[in-house]
């Protein structure tokens, strides 16, 4: 029997849009696990329209500030997944133990151009696609 909850460090390249949407999905479909998110280079700031498009979902993460995967190199995790594939590319070694390394990347919504509408369409797709990956989310499908 398990005594402590799995621990997820999710990894994008700011942690400004794909893998803070992941920590919150990740958050909700799985209580009992301990999820942290970062950045590889992390943003200022994160994005605001992915602060809007998780409040249609019912998250506030208007407080959400983009964090530096530095802060967690010398912590173990059961799991590194990377969202993005820069990240994958970037991600430095990590000197606390890891289990399993994985990887699903996702579009980058920040990148999208076009009027107001036509990015935040693009915006509510990732996080739709997100979220549906959370939700079907099977650890050993990549064991």
């Amino acid at each position: 029997m398990r005594n402590k909850p799995f621990k997820l460090l999710i990894l994008c390249t700011g942690n400004s849009c794909r893998s803070q949407m992941a920590e919150a999905f990740f958050r909700r479909y799985f209580p009992d696990w301990e999820i942290c998110s970062a950045g590889t280079e992390p943003a200022p700031q994160v994005h605001p329209f992915m602060v809007e498009v998780m409040r249609e979902k019912g998250y506030d993460m208007s407080a959400h500030r983009p964090k530096s995967v530095a802060q967690y190199l010398n912590e173990s995790f059961d799991a590194v997944l990377t969202v993005c594939d820069e990240a994958k590319e970037s991600c430095p070694v990590f000197k606390g133990k890891v289990k399993y390394r994985l990887h699903h990347g996702f579009y980058d919504p920040a990148l999208a151009d076009g009027t107001f509408e036509e990015r935040i369409k693009v915006f509510r797709r990732v996080r739709d696609e997100i979220e549906a990956y959370v939700k079907g989310f099977e650890l050993r499908k990549f064991l």
